[in-house]
């Protein structure tokens, strides 16, 4: 299949680049002849500014949905966010059936470009695919996920150890053969889809794996959670056996091996 990848110098293009590679696909730089197009290329930052935001995240999106269509694209996948089902998933996890209750402009956005998509799909004969990620981590990570591994690596002390929340990530490897995966999946045409490691862990599991990984010592105290202040003491759980059960996908790569992965590229850095 060719395919062409927006954002293919990123954070997940480029590990998803390769991942096309070893499946034998064919990977362009010209929509023209392509069979399938991975959008990936969109402002990550939610504090830009709401306006540019919008232009380059749904509106952008709009215009490469209508390119892919015009040109004959058989199917489009795009990289959405868990942002879009909302912050917090309380006592059930998020599915991406639940009714979106975005919280911040880029998950307003993420949910607009979701429903400009579905718009272009419904009046040609675009196949759409829609993954909604939670926190996306693997080596080359930026933002929050890097800034709590260089305060594990550096021996802080995290006030967490009070913390009992449940919060799903996903190695950017096991999210590039979601991806590949949905590219071919037939039941996978119109679906949005949400997609994870498959392991739930607790903000203070998590900074002992890291630790693990990183071969140093968790340094954790206990803090009441509701004066930290920080999104770190909500849950955001994901369920994706819907994903699982009509695409066939199961992700590569542990937990253990993910971290250890991401541990290694951070002491290389």
């Amino acid at each position: 299949m060719k395919v062409l990848v927006t954002g293919a110098s990123g954070f997940i293009g480029s590990t998803l680049v390769p991942a096309l590679a070893a499946a034998q696909h064919e990977v362009r730089r010209d929509m023209a002849g392509c069979d399938a197009v991975v959008h990936l290329a969109n402002l990550a930052h939610a504090r830009a500014d709401p306006a540019l935001i919008w232009e380059v995240n749904v509106e952008g999106t709009r215009r490469v949905a209508e390119q892919a269509a015009a040109a004959g694209v058989r199917r489009l996948i795009y990289l959405s966010s868990i942002k879009a089902s909302g912050e917090r998933s309380g006592a059930r996890p998020f599915d991406a059936t639940e009714e979106p209750r975005p919280q911040d402009a880029y998950g307003r956005a993420k949910v607009a470009a979701e429903s400009a998509i579905a718009e272009v799909a419904a009046r040609s004969a675009l196949e759409t695919v829609i993954l909604r990620p939670p926190l996306v981590y693997g080596p080359g990570v930026k933002g929050n996920f890097l800034a709590l591994m260089n305060a594990v690596a550096r021996g802080w002390p995290l006030p967490f150890a009070s913390i009992r929340n449940r919060r799903s990530l996903v190695y950017v490897g096991n999210l590039a053969g979601a991806i590949v995966r949905c590219l071919e999946a037939p039941r996978a045409v119109g679906r949005v889809y949400v997609v994870s490691d498959h392991t739930t862990l607790s903000t203070p599991q998590l900074c002992r794996a890291l630790a693990k990984a990183l071969r140093v010592r968790s340094r954790l105290f206990p803090f009441p959670p509701f004066l930290l202040g920080t999104r770190l003491g909500a849950s955001l759980e994901v369920d994706d056996s819907r994903m699982r059960e009509e695409t066939g996908w199961q992700p590569a790569f542990a937990l253990d091996e993910a971290l250890s992965l991401t541990a290694r590229w951070y002491r290389a850095r």
